[in-house]
Protein backbone atom coordinates (compact mmCIF):
# COMPACT_ATOMS: atom_id res chain seq x y z
CA UNK A 1 0.00 0.00 0.00
CA UNK A 2 1.36 3.53 -1.25
CA UNK A 3 1.55 6.36 1.43
CA UNK A 4 -1.41 8.26 -0.60
CA UNK A 5 -3.11 4.73 -0.09
CA UNK A 6 -2.92 4.86 4.18
CA UNK A 7 -5.85 5.53 5.88
CA UNK A 8 -5.88 9.12 7.39
CA UNK A 9 -5.58 8.80 11.20
CA UNK A 10 -8.57 11.00 11.88
CA UNK A 11 -10.43 8.28 9.79
CA UNK A 12 -9.31 5.36 11.29
CA UNK A 13 -10.28 6.75 14.86
CA UNK A 14 -13.40 7.28 13.72
CA UNK A 15 -13.88 3.95 11.89
CA UNK A 16 -12.69 2.35 15.32
CA UNK A 17 -14.96 4.61 17.70
CA UNK A 18 -17.82 3.35 15.00
CA UNK A 19 -16.91 -0.46 15.69
CA UNK A 20 -16.56 0.04 19.77
CA UNK A 21 -20.49 1.05 19.94
CA UNK A 22 -21.49 -2.17 18.34
CA UNK A 23 -19.32 -4.16 21.56
CA UNK A 24 -17.83 -4.36 24.93
CA UNK A 25 -14.90 -5.48 24.20
CA UNK A 26 -11.86 -3.41 23.80
CA UNK A 27 -10.99 -3.02 20.47
CA UNK A 28 -9.05 -0.18 19.13
CA UNK A 29 -7.82 1.24 22.01
CA UNK A 30 -6.08 4.83 21.63
CA UNK A 31 -1.98 4.53 22.31
CA UNK A 32 0.69 6.44 23.52
CA UNK A 33 3.86 4.54 22.36
CA UNK A 34 3.92 1.27 23.18
CA UNK A 35 1.97 1.66 26.22
CA UNK A 36 -2.55 2.40 26.52
CA UNK A 37 -3.58 6.04 26.81
CA UNK A 38 -4.89 6.80 30.31
CA UNK A 39 -8.08 6.92 29.54
CA UNK A 40 -8.56 3.26 28.21
CA UNK A 41 -6.17 1.97 30.91
CA UNK A 42 -7.94 3.50 34.07
CA UNK A 43 -11.02 1.87 32.54
CA UNK A 44 -9.50 -1.44 32.36
CA UNK A 45 -8.06 -1.30 36.03
CA UNK A 46 -11.73 -0.26 37.15
CA UNK A 47 -13.04 -3.21 35.27
CA UNK A 48 -10.79 -5.73 37.07
CA UNK A 49 -11.71 -4.08 40.35
CA UNK A 50 -15.49 -4.84 39.47
CA UNK A 51 -14.40 -8.27 38.48
CA UNK A 52 -12.95 -9.05 41.37
CA UNK A 53 -15.56 -7.82 43.94
CA UNK A 54 -18.10 -9.52 41.83
CA UNK A 55 -16.66 -12.63 42.80
CA UNK A 56 -15.99 -11.58 46.46
CA UNK A 57 -19.69 -10.19 47.02
CA UNK A 58 -21.78 -12.04 49.30
CA UNK A 59 -25.47 -12.95 48.01
CA UNK A 60 -28.30 -11.03 49.59
CA UNK A 61 -30.52 -14.03 50.15
CA UNK A 62 -33.20 -12.68 52.22
CA UNK A 63 -33.69 -9.82 49.49
CA UNK A 64 -33.41 -12.25 46.56
CA UNK A 65 -36.15 -14.53 48.91
CA UNK A 66 -38.77 -11.66 48.70
CA UNK A 67 -38.08 -10.18 44.42
CA UNK A 68 -38.66 -14.64 44.23
CA UNK A 69 -42.33 -14.14 46.78
CA UNK A 70 -44.57 -12.65 44.17
CA UNK A 71 -44.04 -15.59 42.04
CA UNK A 72 -46.52 -17.72 44.05
CA UNK A 73 -44.58 -20.48 44.72
CA UNK A 74 -42.99 -21.29 48.03
CA UNK A 75 -39.17 -19.75 48.45
CA UNK A 76 -36.83 -22.02 50.31
CA UNK A 77 -33.14 -21.20 51.48
CA UNK A 78 -30.67 -23.23 51.54
CA UNK A 79 -26.86 -23.67 52.07
CA UNK A 80 -24.12 -25.71 50.61
CA UNK A 81 -21.31 -27.29 52.84
CA UNK A 82 -18.93 -24.23 51.99
CA UNK A 83 -19.56 -22.13 55.04
CA UNK A 84 -18.23 -18.83 53.51
CA UNK A 85 -16.97 -17.51 50.26
CA UNK A 86 -13.43 -18.51 50.72
CA UNK A 87 -14.14 -21.51 51.70
CA UNK A 88 -16.06 -21.79 48.42
CA UNK A 89 -13.44 -20.35 46.32
CA UNK A 90 -10.88 -23.33 47.65
CA UNK A 91 -13.10 -26.50 47.78
CA UNK A 92 -15.15 -26.44 44.70
CA UNK A 93 -16.29 -29.83 46.44
CA UNK A 94 -17.80 -28.27 49.10
CA UNK A 95 -20.23 -26.09 46.23
CA UNK A 96 -21.61 -29.61 44.99
CA UNK A 97 -23.32 -30.73 48.74
CA UNK A 98 -26.13 -29.47 50.79
CA UNK A 99 -25.37 -28.77 54.69
CA UNK A 100 -27.38 -31.54 57.13
CA UNK A 101 -30.00 -28.86 57.71
CA UNK A 102 -30.99 -28.03 54.08
CA UNK A 103 -30.93 -31.63 53.05
CA UNK A 104 -33.65 -31.71 56.12
CA UNK A 105 -35.62 -28.75 55.05
CA UNK A 106 -35.79 -30.32 51.53
CA UNK A 107 -37.16 -33.53 52.86
CA UNK A 108 -40.02 -32.04 54.25
CA UNK A 109 -40.78 -29.22 51.91
CA UNK A 110 -43.68 -29.50 48.97
CA UNK A 111 -44.93 -32.88 47.64
CA UNK A 112 -41.70 -34.70 47.15
CA UNK A 113 -43.68 -37.96 47.50
CA UNK A 114 -45.62 -37.37 44.48
CA UNK A 115 -42.75 -35.35 42.69
CA UNK A 116 -42.61 -32.57 40.51
CA UNK A 117 -41.96 -31.68 36.73
CA UNK A 118 -39.75 -28.80 37.49
CA UNK A 119 -37.28 -27.29 39.90
CA UNK A 120 -35.72 -23.81 39.98
CA UNK A 121 -32.32 -23.46 41.87
CA UNK A 122 -30.14 -20.01 41.89
CA UNK A 123 -27.06 -19.65 43.57
CA UNK A 124 -24.59 -16.74 43.20
CA UNK A 125 -21.78 -18.56 42.02
CA UNK A 126 -19.09 -16.57 40.66
CA UNK A 127 -21.25 -13.81 40.37
CA UNK A 128 -23.78 -12.76 43.46
CA UNK A 129 -24.59 -9.64 41.42
CA UNK A 130 -25.25 -11.40 38.48
CA UNK A 131 -28.45 -13.99 40.43
CA UNK A 132 -29.44 -10.82 42.14
CA UNK A 133 -30.23 -8.60 39.54
CA UNK A 134 -31.43 -10.80 36.58
CA UNK A 135 -32.87 -14.05 38.79
CA UNK A 136 -35.81 -13.03 39.66
CA UNK A 137 -36.55 -11.91 35.90
CA UNK A 138 -35.76 -14.70 34.36
CA UNK A 139 -37.77 -17.03 36.51
CA UNK A 140 -40.82 -14.46 36.18
CA UNK A 141 -40.73 -14.56 32.87
CA UNK A 142 -39.79 -18.82 32.52
CA UNK A 143 -42.83 -19.80 34.57
CA UNK A 144 -45.14 -17.66 32.98
CA UNK A 145 -44.80 -19.72 29.45
CA UNK A 146 -44.52 -23.37 32.25
CA UNK A 147 -47.93 -22.55 33.98
CA UNK A 148 -49.33 -22.14 30.21
CA UNK A 149 -48.21 -25.68 29.60
CA UNK A 150 -49.39 -26.85 33.58
CA UNK A 151 -46.00 -28.09 34.33
CA UNK A 152 -45.75 -29.25 37.98
CA UNK A 153 -43.56 -27.03 39.83
CA UNK A 154 -41.56 -27.09 43.04
CA UNK A 155 -40.82 -24.93 45.12
CA UNK A 156 -38.20 -21.98 44.42
CA UNK A 157 -34.66 -22.93 45.78
CA UNK A 158 -31.76 -20.25 46.81
CA UNK A 159 -28.47 -22.06 48.02
CA UNK A 160 -25.40 -19.58 48.97
CA UNK A 161 -22.32 -20.62 48.34
CA UNK A 162 -23.31 -23.26 46.07
CA UNK A 163 -21.72 -24.98 42.55
CA UNK A 164 -23.89 -26.05 38.81
CA UNK A 165 -24.07 -29.33 40.73
CA UNK A 166 -26.00 -28.64 43.84
CA UNK A 167 -28.51 -28.46 41.78
CA UNK A 168 -28.98 -32.18 40.83
CA UNK A 169 -28.91 -32.75 44.80
CA UNK A 170 -32.08 -30.06 45.34
CA UNK A 171 -33.51 -32.28 42.20
CA UNK A 172 -32.90 -35.79 43.44
CA UNK A 173 -34.32 -34.74 47.02
CA UNK A 174 -37.48 -33.04 45.84
CA UNK A 175 -37.91 -35.98 42.57
CA UNK A 176 -38.41 -33.09 40.08
CA UNK A 177 -37.50 -34.75 36.65
CA UNK A 178 -35.84 -31.36 35.52
CA UNK A 179 -34.22 -28.77 36.92
CA UNK A 180 -33.08 -25.04 36.13
CA UNK A 181 -29.75 -23.58 37.47
CA UNK A 182 -29.10 -20.13 37.91
CA UNK A 183 -25.61 -19.30 38.75
CA UNK A 184 -23.61 -16.16 38.98
CA UNK A 185 -20.88 -16.60 35.83
CA UNK A 186 -17.76 -16.19 36.44
CA UNK A 187 -16.92 -11.89 35.45
CA UNK A 188 -15.44 -11.06 32.83
CA UNK A 189 -13.80 -7.97 32.16
CA UNK A 190 -16.73 -6.33 30.46
CA UNK A 191 -19.43 -8.39 32.07
CA UNK A 192 -19.44 -8.86 36.07
CA UNK A 193 -23.00 -9.46 35.84
CA UNK A 194 -23.48 -12.36 33.66
CA UNK A 195 -25.51 -15.34 34.45
CA UNK A 196 -25.68 -18.57 33.62
CA UNK A 197 -28.19 -20.95 32.94
CA UNK A 198 -27.81 -24.84 33.38
CA UNK A 199 -30.64 -27.40 32.07
CA UNK A 200 -30.74 -30.96 33.09
CA UNK A 201 -32.72 -33.52 32.60
CA UNK A 202 -33.54 -36.55 35.38
CA UNK A 203 -30.16 -35.59 37.19
CA UNK A 204 -28.53 -38.11 40.01
CA UNK A 205 -25.47 -39.20 41.12
CA UNK A 206 -23.68 -39.92 37.94
CA UNK A 207 -24.93 -36.45 36.27
CA UNK A 208 -21.92 -35.11 34.27
CA UNK A 209 -21.70 -31.55 32.66
CA UNK A 210 -21.95 -33.70 29.43
CA UNK A 211 -25.48 -34.31 30.59
CA UNK A 212 -26.73 -30.09 31.01
CA UNK A 213 -27.64 -27.89 28.14
CA UNK A 214 -26.56 -24.11 29.05
CA UNK A 215 -27.65 -21.05 28.30
CA UNK A 216 -24.88 -18.78 29.03
CA UNK A 217 -24.46 -14.51 29.26
CA UNK A 218 -28.32 -13.69 31.02
CA UNK A 219 -28.01 -9.92 31.17
CA UNK A 220 -29.58 -6.47 29.82
CA UNK A 221 -26.51 -6.12 27.54
CA UNK A 222 -26.32 -9.59 26.59
CA UNK A 223 -29.35 -12.33 25.98
CA UNK A 224 -32.03 -10.42 27.88
CA UNK A 225 -35.04 -12.03 29.95
CA UNK A 226 -37.39 -12.75 27.38
CA UNK A 227 -35.22 -14.26 25.22
CA UNK A 228 -33.51 -16.31 28.21
CA UNK A 229 -37.21 -17.38 28.94
CA UNK A 230 -37.97 -18.77 25.66
CA UNK A 231 -34.66 -20.73 25.63
CA UNK A 232 -35.12 -22.02 28.68
CA UNK A 233 -39.09 -23.21 28.01
CA UNK A 234 -38.10 -24.16 24.26
CA UNK A 235 -35.07 -26.31 25.82
CA UNK A 236 -37.02 -27.53 28.43
CA UNK A 237 -39.73 -28.98 26.42
CA UNK A 238 -37.81 -30.83 24.60
CA UNK A 239 -35.97 -32.51 27.44
CA UNK A 240 -39.75 -33.46 28.65
CA UNK A 241 -40.35 -34.51 24.67
CA UNK A 242 -37.09 -36.66 23.85
CA UNK A 243 -36.36 -37.58 27.57
CA UNK A 244 -32.81 -36.45 27.17
CA UNK A 245 -30.58 -32.98 28.02
CA UNK A 246 -26.54 -32.19 27.03
CA UNK A 247 -24.89 -33.65 24.46
CA UNK A 248 -28.18 -35.52 23.26
CA UNK A 249 -30.40 -32.50 22.62
CA UNK A 250 -29.56 -29.58 20.33
CA UNK A 251 -30.84 -26.50 21.37
CA UNK A 252 -32.87 -25.17 17.90
CA UNK A 253 -34.54 -22.34 20.23
CA UNK A 254 -32.61 -19.79 17.69
CA UNK A 255 -34.66 -21.29 14.46
CA UNK A 256 -37.41 -20.44 16.05
CA UNK A 257 -36.42 -16.62 15.85
CA UNK A 258 -35.08 -16.26 12.40
CA UNK A 259 -38.52 -18.48 11.03
CA UNK A 260 -37.88 -21.64 11.70
CA UNK A 261 -35.30 -22.21 8.97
Amino acid sequence: MSTDDKIPVTADAELWTALRRLTAARIGLPRSGASLSTAPLLAFKLAHAQARDAVRAELDAPRLANDLAPLNLPVLTLASAAADKQTYLMRPDLGRVLTPRSEQMLASAGDAAKGYDLVFVVSDGLSARAVQSHAAPVVSATLKIMRRENWRLAPLVIVTHGRVAIGDAVAAALRATCVVMLIGERPGLSAPDSMGAYLTYKPGVPTSDADRNCVSNIRPDGIGYTEAASKLAHLLDAMRTHGVSGVLLKDTSDRLQIGGI
